[in-house]
């Protein structure tokens, strides 16, 4: 079988990746799925020289969250016994949105087409989204008798905002392209042949920041999502002692005032 995550960097410092079960509709609850997204985090955390992610699926879905076939037949998280089904949630998929909350690296999801349930939420583990004129977005846990069990009511409220984000649990209804953009889910829509060339010419802006300031800003504003102002601004002080002692630093301001494009080389 196919690798479950495809992992293609390129030579500017941005990786791609692609969640590959397009005869599923990459579902999340399958444990090599969620174990390749983590090693995959892992693996970017762990490369200096990756500057940012795309994140999208293959296909023609980005993600159907769980699979509805398991769910019925038992299969899955759920166990007969509740307690066992706790503990495989905590070892399981709630290992996810804490691996994106730790990844330094920023992730934009490139949405190409359904993204529900759990899919939904994963794109809200990304920092930004953009989405092709096909994707529906869907926080559909309630259509089913279940709640969101991977931090999508954490993420989701800070996202588009406390009412838009209740209408969406509690309704289980699905949104198009434009009802996402319009309400903050996501930044872009485009066509869905251009997708990811938008997706990298986002990725390009990021990249071409120094990747110290950039990790660090990524940190603060995570941070900033529960944190007072004061445990934000304790957090920064040091950031910014660090980022003072950056080549990059030194070398943005020499370009801005020689009036040239800067060249970082992440020291």
């Amino acid at each position: 079988m196919s690798e479950p995550v495809i992992y293609q960097a390129d030579s500017e410092g941005i990786v791609t990746l692609t969640l590959n079960r397009p005869e599923t509709r990459n579902p999340l609850t399958d444990a090599d799925m969620l174990e390749g997204i983590l090693a995959a985090l892992d693996r970017l955390e762990a490369d200096e020289s990756v500057r940012v992610a795309i994140l999208t699926g293959a296909g023609k879905a980005f993600s159907s969250g769980g699979k509805m076939q398991a769910m019925r037949e038992g299969g899955g998280l759920k166990e007969a016994l509740p307690a066992r089904t706790r503990t495989n949630y905590k070892r399981g998929i709630q290992r996810l949105p804490l691996a994106f909350a730790a990844l330094e690296v920023p992730v934009i999801a490139a949405v190409n087409g359904p993204a529900i349930g759990a899919g939904c939420d994963l794109t809200c583990m990304c920092d930004l989204r953009i989405a092709g004129e096909s994707a529906r977005f869907a926080e559909s846990f309630v259509k089913i008798g279940l709640v969101s069990g991977d931090g999508g009511a954490w993420l989701l409220p800070r996202i588009i905002g406390w009412s838009k984000a209740a209408e969406m649990s509690l309704t289980g209804d699905m949104i198009n392209a434009q009802e996402a953009l319009a309400c903050g889910l996501v930044s872009q829509v485009v066509p869905d042949a251009e997708l990811l060339d938008a997706a990298r010419t986002l990725a390009r802006r990021i990249a071409a920041n120094p990747p110290f300031a950039v990790r660090m800003t990524k940190r603060l504003l995570w941070e900033g999502r529960s944190a007072s102002l004061a445990s934000v601004l304790e957090m920064a002080a040091p950031m910014q002692a660090l980022a003072h002692a950056t080549g990059d630093h030194a070398e943005a301001v020499e370009a801005f005032l020689a009036k040239r494009e800067p060249k970082f080389r992440g020291d």
